[in-house]
């Protein structure tokens, strides 16, 4: 019975040598996958990485680093122009993080195309892109660890608050110039300038209630389509499944929408609009009868088909709202 212990340990040291030396090979292992992440991270912010790369540096132990994983399909003939505007923005993330004091080993930042690793969309049971997931330095991914892109969207701003909270890597987004605001201020200082320099003294186009009406009209369809929204969360133009082809324009869920979805409310809204100006010429203009019954009956149509596009929206969005107008 005593010689039990001594064939273990003989047996353990045949295996794979004394628990020191298993702990100096992981601590060896661990700094070399921390040193080729590092070099490559050096050349290029965003990491990217095929099947065998994210299986050896992302998937298996040992690690003591977490790293953000874009999945996307960049490729041209995906087609998937959410996925090159979400890189966009990852890339203005990565770069703030990598020029920045936030840069750190404890965290890197990669990429998985869908045509580069497509095994690796299939060991996840992935069917979407894009999508971004944090893989944590201890454990497995958990729920909070995959970005809600349709709710928070893909703006680098957005994602930074998320790298935050999983990571406590906080990095303050650095955006590169952009002068297409200060252009476009120019240019309508411009265009009233001339305007006030062609007309001289007669400003009384300042006073068309007409032209004023149609400026408020303008806002305020943009503002209740969701622009402002926009805005704020910076979410996609519309969805592609990478897999089906299937592209989706308006948002399932009532608590986010596409930019694609902000423009078609835009147009309904516009035509629902249009049909009740209509409607109000036809009752208080001095045109002839026949006239007037024409824009009677092209607002009503333009009311009741708009309308019903509308509502058939909203329904997609409130699932089991009962209710539909006439049409749709």
């Amino acid at each position: 019975m005593a010689a039990l212990p001594l064939l273990a340990l003989l047996a353990l040291l045949a295996w794979g040598g004394s628990p020191a030396a298993g702990q100096k090979r992981k601590e060896m292992v661990l700094s070399e996958k921390v040193n080729q992440l590092m070099e490559w991270a050096s050349k290029r912010s965003v990491i990217r990485m095929n099947g065998d790369k994210f299986r050896r540096l992302v998937k298996a132990p040992p690690r003591n680093y977490s790293v953000i994983v874009m999945f996307t399909a960049l490729q041209p003939h995906r087609q998937c122009v959410v996925c090159k505007q979400a890189d966009e923005e990852y890339q203005i993330l990565a770069n703030s993080w990598r020029y920045s004091s936030a840069f750190t080993n404890k965290i890197f930042f990669a990429m998985v195309d869908f045509d580069e690793g497509s095994d690796v969309f299939q060991m996840l049971n992935m069917n979407s892109a894009p999508t971004f997931i944090n893989f944590p330095a201890k454990g497995k991914p958990k729920r909070g660890d995959t970005y809600e892109l349709q709710v928070r969207g893909f703006a680098a701003e957005q994602l930074a608050r998320w790298v935050a909270d999983r990571t406590d890597v906080n990095i303050r987004v650095i955006r590169p110039p952009n002068y297409a605001g200060p252009l476009m201020l120019g240019l309508l200082l411009a265009v009233v300038g001339g305007l006030v320099y062609l007309r001289g003294s007669n400003l009384d186009f300042l006073y068309n209630k007409t032209g004023w009406a149609f400026a408020a009209l303008c806002f305020v369809l943009a503002m209740t389509s969701g622009q402002m929204w926009n805005h704020i969360r910076g979410p996609p133009y519309a969805h592609k499944n990478p897999h089906t082809g299937q592209v989706n324009y308006i948002h399932g869920s009532s608590q986010a929408q596409f930019v694609a979805e902000t423009h078609i409310v835009l147009l309904f809204n516009g035509g629902v609009t249009l049909g009740m100006v209509l409607l109000h010429e036809a009752a208080t203009s001095d045109m002839d009868v026949g006239k007037r019954k024409i824009m009677c009956i092209a607002g009503i149509g333009l009311v009741v088909l708009f309308f019903s596009w509308l509502l058939s929206v909203f329904r997609s969005k409130y699932h089991g709202y009962p209710y539909r107008y006439i049409f749709f």
